[in-house]
């Protein structure tokens, strides 16, 4: 089950391995998280928010998370 805080954690945490490492979850292309999909999603929180960025993806809600996304000040 997915919470409000999640929203915030697909739109400010880095992917920490693979191809797309440092990428900001929210940034990581879709066909990069339908392989995840179909292979399988890491184990914790990290394969909850990567499922949660999949769907947020596919629906287009994108534009919902961008405002979320923290600087790096």
């Amino acid at each position: 089950m997915f919470d409000k805080q999640d929203l915030v954690r697909v739109a400010n945490t880095n992917m920490p391995f693979g191809k797309h490492q440092g990428m900001r979850l929210i940034e990581l292309p879709e066909p990069y998280l339908l392989w995840f999909a179909e292979k399988g999603f890491p184990e914790g929180q990290l394969g909850r928010l990567m499922a949660l960025t999949l769907e947020i993806k596919i629906n287009g809600l994108e534009a919902l998370i961008k405002p979320l996304i923290k600087s790096a000040d």
